[in-house]
């Protein structure tokens, strides 16, 4: 199965103020497992940048000056993404929100792709704690060292890593001969039929068998039970 792990970079919190997208990350999927297959781009957002901004994820006005607009990138972006491929995302409706506006603006068919949200999933898995990206991160020994600041693409590389810790740490649930793992991101019960087994047999040694052990016994010298 084929899905894509998603991030982006923009100038604030919200597009219907007038900020944009000035980077996004992807890393494809196949079976939950990184392919090498990314997509990376930076984009002029065509607009002011507060210094604020600048320090979470350190894209400055100049740097992204000769960068591509959204729109000249929009095509490829799409391409990559696909129709039907499940996007997994972190806290999805903010980048989702961001990327919506930005195709509705050059005319573009807008995301209708299944979501997967991990901060959704880390929610249900640890009620009450924090669940941010460095967090989990932490919690799932994954090395964030490299992030100093955001960025789209890392920021996808670490997610697909937590991702993978967040759907395999699966709970289980026996019944019978029978093991059902409960994949909550699937929305969805996985049966695996265990081995037989056979239940456990009680039963009172013989005589034979008693005095054998006891003869054993005697020929081993310094036992910690031996107290004669």
């Amino acid at each position: 199965m084929r899905e894509i792990v998603l991030d982006t970079e923009t100038t604030g919190l919200d597009p219907e103020k007038g900020d944009r997208i000035v980077e996004i990350g992807c890393v494809e999927l196949e079976n939950h497992q990184p392919t090498g297959k990314t997509y990376h781009v930076y984009i002029n957002p065509m607009r002011s940048i507060s210094q604020e901004v600048v320090q979470v994820h350190g894209l400055t006005e100049e740097f992204l000056s000769d960068k591509p607009v959204f729109e000249e990138i929009a095509d490829e972006f799409l391409a990559f993404v696909g129709v039907n491929t499940p996007l997994v995302i972190h806290n999805a409706a903010f980048d989702i929100k961001f990327l919506n506006a930005e195709l509705k603006a050059c005319h573009r068919p807008i995301l209708q792709n299944p979501i997967v949200d991990t901060l959704l999933i880390a929610r249900q898995k640890f009620p009450g704690a924090k669940n941010n990206l460095d967090v989990l991160c932490e919690r799932f020994h994954v090395d964030a060292s490299r992030r100093t600041v955001h960025g789209a693409l890392l920021d996808s590389e670490l997610l697909a890593d937590v991702y993978f810790e967040l759907i395999t740490k699966r709970e289980l649930d026996f019944t019978e001969n029978e093991k059902v793992v409960k994949n909550q991101t699937l929305k969805k019960d996985i049966k695996f039929v265990s081995r037989e087994t056979f239940p456990v047999r009680e039963w009172l040694i013989s005589e034979s068998e008693e005095k054998a052990h006891q003869e054993f016994l005697t020929k081993i010298k310094g036992a910690l039970w031996d107290v004669n």
